[in-house]
């Protein structure tokens, strides 16, 4: 049976044990002086920019814009000051301008003028988002990255984030496949990245599934943070008139260590946490 070490002889104990004439000590005490000393990583402009972990930039940010059906004007949102709900030309001339200012990219959310049980519009290729998204990619090309809203509950009469079973419960898995129909809209309207909403389980597999069958086009997924998704409590102000919830405010994110980097955040699998 192997012996525990002696507390004593631990490094840190040992460091923490020596002598005032082998370790500098504190001014008027007999403490040694502290092990750590991370100040001198602090001593100029250029040192903390050298060591830096995580630095923002406007190429780290996501621009959230919302456009409206039918809208002969932009009209702002209560809720989140600054931001509107865009008609199809207004939305074209901010993206361009944030595109040129260096935004990293911009995220679509539609707000149709038709709703029904099912969310039709979310997969009708003349629908409210899937045209902006041809818009904007025929106009942006691949000069930011064009994200869209995966959810239904802009689309359905009823606000909720699914299609609804018999007893007007969400139908986990129904509502799945009205993502996998939605997803491939989004892609072959141009979308180079899909944010996933819903909270339904199982929505990321589904979706990646339908992607990746033969002839389809497969762009990144990535589930939408709940800090990207918060809730207004005012109906009122809600960025488009449904009975649910209103989400998606301003979205950033700060650029993943190199640990992180080379790991699960370059690597979106079935089993991604969805929100």
């Amino acid at each position: 049976m192997s012996r525990l070490p002696d507390p004593s002889q631990t490094p840190l104990l040992s460091r923490l044990r020596r002598s005032p004439d082998d370790s500098p000590s504190l001014t008027g005490t007999s403490l040694p002086g502290p092990i750590d000393r991370p100040r001198r990583l602090r001593t100029s402009g250029a040192m903390r920019s050298l060591v830096r972990e995580h630095t923002l930039r406007p190429a780290d940010l996501v621009l959230p814009m919302f456009v409206r059906e039918g809208a002969s004007e932009s009209r702002p949102i209560d809720s989140m000051p600054g931001v509107l709900q865009h008609t199809m030309d207004s939305l074209v001339h901010a993206a361009t301008e944030a595109v040129q200012r260096g935004v990293g990219g911009v995220m679509l959310f539609g707000v149709p003028e038709h709703k029904d049980a099912v969310g039709s519009g979310a997969t009708d290729p003349e629908g409210i988002l899937n045209r902006a998204l041809a818009r904007l990619r025929s106009e942006l090309g691949d000069s930011t990255v064009i994200m869209a809203d995966l959810c239904l509950d802009e689309f359905t009469d009823h606000g909720h984030c699914g299609v609804l079973d018999a007893a007007g419960r969400v139908d986990n898995d129904a509502t799945l496949v009205r993502y996998r129909e939605m997803a491939l809209a989004q892609a072959e309207a141009g979308a180079h990245l899909l944010g996933p909403s819903g909270m339904m389980d199982g929505q990321i597999a589904a979706v990646r599934d339908a992607w990746t069958r033969p002839g389809t086009w497969t762009p990144r997924s990535t589930p939408t943070p709940r800090s990207m998704r918060p809730r207004s409590t005012a109906p009122s102000a809600r960025p488009w008139t449904r009975p649910c919830r209103a989400i998606a405010a301003a979205t950033s994110r700060i650029r993943p260590t190199a640990a992180r980097r080379c790991g699960s955040w370059r690597s979106m699998s079935p089993k991604v946490r969805t929100w």
